[in-house]
């Protein structure tokens, strides 16, 4: 009996972080006033880009900032490049006449370099930006439209994913990435969101303090703090930037560095688990039970081990085996093959309980051994290309090489 009640704790637990929260999301009311958002309003942003080696993207990159449709006069970019070994100063310095100033630091990784670079801000908006991903034109100024409401202390944009129908670990991703921007929606509503896209969000400076070196998800890190001072984080898809959907091994190693930076997270800020985070409703199921679920699942297994030999045994036990070996043999099957249509959900959702399982690692190494390079395609692969739901996009993505000669 006692094994029975602790199958059916994990399995209630389990169902209402993937079915019951997002059920009750679709069917809330209580909504904040909506954001007060300003086509005309402007004010001074600062452009943080921390760089480790990253010559390959950063002529590109730097074009596609200086080119972004907002007022030249109120964009300053501050770059700093974490002890890079590359032609990432050299291809920084050629862009000091546009404006663009470099800091060479010691490498120190990517937290301690946003530091750095936030010291030497000087916008009112921090606009936050990595290296490889291409923003859409008009990106800054959806963001920036939404702080003329001074409740809004961060905007994060949508991230979309080229090349990401493709089979592999982008379109495992890709069916999370829909929930996520969907919940992020919902949640903006409701009042804030809990983290950010690293590579499209802005902040007010104000607002943005410096976070501890080792830090692995500054994207949740940094904006949280304006949420604990009250102010509101939104999602605004109509900022758009626009990355790979295929880097092999890279998505599954990013998403293990977030889950793992999100344990971090969660434990220097206890304050999230208390009544003081007004969305702690919110929070516990969709990003904290998020964490939990594959422990969740392994002691519901656990425990139906543990059960007399039966009818009800057999049944769980059966159903688990045969989740598993879909999942492990979906990428076997041919792409038309009508299986396909569960095998693949059944393998995104193994790919990503796998990943959270596997973030309690940052308990046990250093942060840093996380935190490691994505690989890039092939070269004479395509890149990026113009994204059929944004004309605007057009005018800045172009067919290339990954390849950009320094």
């Amino acid at each position: 009996m006692i094994a029975v009640a602790i199958f059916l704790f994990a399995l209630a637990l389990s169902l209402y972080v993937i079915a019951g929260y997002p059920l009750i999301l679709t069917k809330w009311k209580g909504f904040a006033p909506p954001v007060r958002k300003e086509a005309d309003f402007c004010a001074p942003v600062t452009v943080v880009l921390a760089v480790y080696n990253g010559a390959q993207f950063l002529r590109r990159k730097l074009d596609n900032i200086l080119a972004l449709n907002y007022p030249p006069g109120l964009l300053d970019v501050v770059l700093v490049s974490d002890g890079s070994t590359d032609a990432t100063n050299e291809i920084a310095r050629s862009f000091a006449h546009r404006g663009v100033r470099l800091f060479a630091v010691p490498h120190a990784g990517k937290a301690a370099s946003l530091n750095e670079a936030i010291s030497h801000a000087s916008g009112d908006i921090l606009l936050f930006v990595d290296v490889r991903q291409i923003l859409d034109r008009d990106a800054l100024r959806h963001l920036v439209a939404n702080f003329a409401d001074p409740s809004v202390g961060a905007v994060t944009g949508e991230l979309r994913f080229q090349h990401s129908q493709s089979v592999g670990e982008a379109s495992d991703i890709d069916v999370y990435w829909r929930y996520e921007l969907w919940a992020r929606q919902q949640q903006s509503q409701i009042d804030s969101i809990f983290n950010t896209t690293g590579c499209i969000y802005a902040m007010r400076r104000s607002l943005a303090k410096p976070i501890p070196p080792d830090t692995l998800c500054d994207d949740a890190m940094i904006p949280l703090q304006g949420f604990l001072a009250g102010y509101r984080v939104i999602f605004d898809p109509e900022a758009v930037a626009v990355d790979y959907g295929q880097i092999a091994g890279g998505e599954f190693r990013r998403k293990l560095r977030t889950l793992a930076g999100l344990w971090q997270v969660w434990l220097r800020l206890p304050v999230l688990f208390s009544r003081n985070n007004r969305m702690r409703f919110h929070f516990l199921p969709h990003k904290f039970g998020r964490l939990l679920l594959p422990w969740l699942l392994l002691i519901g297994l656990a425990a139906t081990l543990l059960m007399p030999t039966g009818g009800f045994r057999s049944s769980v036990l059966t159903l688990a085996s045969v989740t598993v070996f879909l999942g492990l043999f979906d990428v076997l099957l041919p792409r038309t093959f009508l299986l396909r249509k569960v095998s693949s959900p059944v393998r995104s959702f193994m790919v990503l309980n796998l990943a959270s399982l596997l973030s309690v690692l940052v308990f046990m190494v250093p942060p840093e051994v996380l935190w490691r390079p994505t690989r890039i395609p092939a070269p004479g692969s395509p890149v990026l290309e113009p994204h059929p739901r944004s004309e605007s996009l057009g005018n800045v993505l172009k067919p290339k090489s990954p390849h950009i000669e320094p």
